[in-house]
């Protein structure tokens, strides 16, 4: 009996929850890629690299913020500044620049570009679509919405579409769950999505539109799907409820 309540159970979630897979060494899957150093032309170590002058100018900004002698803690901020100036990814080149301008080993810069998934080490497109299929977002749906990418963009997860204009990726938990199901494009979040509400941001974007981000069903930020539960009425102004003695 029970043997047969778990084939039922597994054959009720035959989809794979989780496709991405971690491979040592240079065979990446198509999933972990962006993950994956790869000794190419356009991404080897000698390559040329440094900051523009506004982003120097920024750069500097940003360790100025930081105590003396603590620079290191910087890493992370020009990183992000590092692959925004580079198309949205992080050459090698690039990894090697920062750590030499924080004065840091190469290899500590590495430790963090291969922890954050928010750095990507391989070329990605002009609209990096990220779609969350964590347990909340699955929940609702979240397979739609990679359907319906697959469907408009032409390829699959861990793809780049060949005009280098659309890089899918199926990620873990973005931290919207209760606007869920929901993806991210680029910096802007994209939320309560619909199958329409897929295909009309991605026909906008591929148009030059900028769609507005946020919810789709135009709630405020986190509040409950059916409206707001408390602080319905404007606050009370200094003074109420106190003694008149007082």
């Amino acid at each position: 009996m029970i043997s047969a309540l778990t084939r039922s159970a597994r054959g009720a979630l035959s989809r794979a929850l989780h496709t991405t897979n971690v491979v040592a060494g240079g065979n990446a899957g198509p999933h972990n890629r962006l993950f994956t150093h790869l000794e190419e032309d356009e991404n080897r170590a000698d390559m040329p690299w440094e900051w523009t002058e506004e982003n120097k100018k920024r750069a500097d900004a940003v360790i100025a913020q930081y105590p003396v002698g603590h620079q290191q803690a910087a890493t992370i901020p020009l990183l992000d500044l590092a692959q925004r100036q580079h198309g949205g990814w992080l050459p090698l080149a690039a990894m090697n620049y920062v750590a030499e301008y924080l004065d840091m080993a190469p290899m500590r810069v590495y430790e963090v570009a291969t922890f954050y998934t928010m750095f990507n080490r391989n070329p990605v497109g002009k609209y990096h679509v990220q779609i969350c299929t964590t347990t909340p977002c699955m929940l609702r749906d979240s397979d739609m919405v990679v359907r319906a990418c697959k469907e408009n963009l032409g390829i699959g997860l861990g793809e780049t579409s060949k005009d280098k204009m659309w890089t899918l990726m199926e990620v873990e938990c973005l931290g919207a769950c209760v606007n869920a199901p929901m993806m991210q494009i680029n910096d802007a979040y994209y939320e309560d999505l619909k199958e329409e509400d897929v295909h009309e941001i991605l026909n906008d974007l591929r148009e030059g539109k900028q769609p507005k981000p946020g919810s789709r069903i135009d709630r405020f930020a986190s509040e409950p799907i059916t409206g707001l539960t408390s602080l319905t009425s404007p606050p009370t102004g200094p003074g109420y409820g106190v003694r008149e003695d007082l």
